[in-house]
């Protein structure tokens, strides 16, 4: 079984957020909206995944213009970014088994390139999406789909990687310098950080690669030492290992809880959880 966890560039209507997520049914188990990034993270996962992240795409490349797109977040196109994630204990791990979410990938874009006419970019074993932020439509040529962006939908990176956690810190002081220089500070294989000012605050937003190895605690400590951090903010789910291995005392203040992992989310949906 697969996760897919589907970045959309949109984050302030949120009555066609919620209406849209009802429609997903189950398989949609959790939706996190940013109006300052102007972008949503819809989390998905069940035997029919690849299908509902088919009609979540659709209906964005119907409703959503990427020429009227304002928000701080990079953006390639209306249905954003589009990771599929093996499931179970052992294809989590960063050395985990990813040929099944391979192959959904490719299936995806195929489909995108043939059905939206959305240009596709491939990630995941071959390349990082950072790569693809930098090189699209400049010395990279979409894997799926025609080479010039969708004139409304843009384009699409769709990859398979292992879990990862997005984690957001919000500083004291709104210094973008600060949050820009911390952000430098904790970039390395197992983060990918940048800092933004959003609204008169400043964040250093963190993707956690190996969240293993490298957690939201750590990356909340390590913050902490370079300058005062008002809250933390998770974006989407968690493993519930990673989450065990934080002490529960710790998990308010790091915006976690037991039904911030993706293994709860399944047990409420009624999914079968993968071993």
């Amino acid at each position: 079984m697969l996760e897919c966890v589907v970045n959309l560039s949109e984050g302030r209507d949120n009555p066609w957020l919620d209406a849209l997520a009802r429609q997903l049914g189950p398989a949609a188990l959790d939706v996190h909206a940013d109006p300052w990034h102007h972008r949503s993270v819809f989390t998905l996962a069940g035997p029919q995944v690849g299908e509902v992240a088919r009609q979540l795409a659709a209906a964005a490349a119907a409703h959503l213009d990427i020429s009227r797109h304002e928000g701080a977040h990079p953006r390639l196109g209306v249905v954003d970014v589009v990771p599929f994630v093996p499931l179970g204990a052992a294809a989590m791990r960063p050395d985990g088994d990813l040929g099944e979410a391979i192959a959904a990938r490719d299936r995806f874009a195929a489909w995108a390139a043939e059905e939206l006419a959305i240009p596709c970019f491939c990630y995941g074993p071959e390349r990082a999406l950072p790569e693809i932020r930098r090189r699209a439509f400049r010395d990279l040529r979409p894997d799926y789909g025609p080479n010039a962006p969708h004139p409304s939908a843009g384009a699409s990176c769709v990859g398979a990687r292992p879990a990862l956690v997005a984690f957001n810190l919000w500083l004291a002081e709104p210094d973008l310098a600060v949050a820009g220089g911390i952000a430098r500070a904790l970039r390395s294989p197992e983060v990918r950080a940048a800092g933004f000012a959003l609204g008169g605050e400043v964040q250093v937003s963190c993707n956690l690669i190996a969240p293993w190895d490298v957690g939201p605690a750590e990356i909340y400590d390590r913050v902490a030492r370079l300058a005062a951090v008002a809250r933390a903010e998770l974006v989407g789910l968690v493993p519930e290992a990673v989450l065990r291995a934080i002490p529960r005392r710790r998990w308010e203040s790091l915006d976690l809880g037991e039904r911030s992992t993706i293994e709860a989310r399944l047990e409420t949906a009624g999914i079968a959880v993968p071993n």
